[in-house]
């Protein structure tokens, strides 16, 4: 059990893919100006990690190791990834249309997204069980979440804020995502290596 809370402690802060392994930056810039959007793409990545990790360990595990067949890893798992970003994005148009339309192509961008591949594909390098796959995948989606939730209230703020001309839009917005990866790196503290 303890092993499960620093897996998640460690996916959400430690690790945090888009602030310290730097993947998934697109939808990171491009939907983290507004906190509503966030949310929703937040959790579009949360399902999307989180199942992904749960069925690319069973394909890994139960027919492509068997089979011999390690070597279309990749390619089967941008496969799930891709199903569940259509299953997601199908979900999101019924429940809720103008979510969709305020992420806009940044939902289907989820597909191509680096850090949902990256999670399911480190989730077999590093050898983590069904269960430890699952939780790392949900505390991957869940530090997803907290980046982009932190840049957009920050981002929000900044549009009241007196920020020089050439500074405004991408400038600031790149070195606040800076600042925030060096604030990260202080996690690290807190896993024994």
């Amino acid at each position: 059990m303890q092993k499960l809370y620093l897996i998640i402690i460690s996916a959400v802060l430690v690790n945090n893919f888009i602030l310290t392994k730097f993947l998934g930056i697109c939808p990171f810039i491009g939907v983290s100006s507004q906190i509503d959007a966030s949310i929703g793409m937040g959790a579009a990545v949360i399902f999307v990690m989180t199942i992904a990790s749960l069925v690319t360990w069973l394909i890994q595990t139960y027919l492509l190791v068997p089979f011999g067949l390690e070597f279309l890893q990749t390619i089967s798992f941008i496969l799930v990834v891709a199903s569940l970003v259509q299953l997601c994005e199908i979900i999101i148009n019924k429940v809720s249309p103008t979510l969709k339309n305020s992420l806009g192509i940044y939902l289907p961008l989820i597909t191509t997204n680096c850090a949902v591949l990256g999670v399911a594909i480190l989730n077999i390098r590093t050898g983590h069980s069904f269960i430890e796959s699952i939780v790392n995948g949900l505390g991957s989606g869940i530090g997803f979440t907290l980046a982009l939730l932190l840049m957009a209230g920050i981002r929000e703020r900044l549009d009241l804020a007196p920020v020089p001309r050439a500074l405004k839009g991408a400038p600031i917005t790149f070195i606040v995502a800076g600042l925030l990866s060096i604030a990260f790196l202080g996690f690290a503290a807190l896993i024994p290596q």
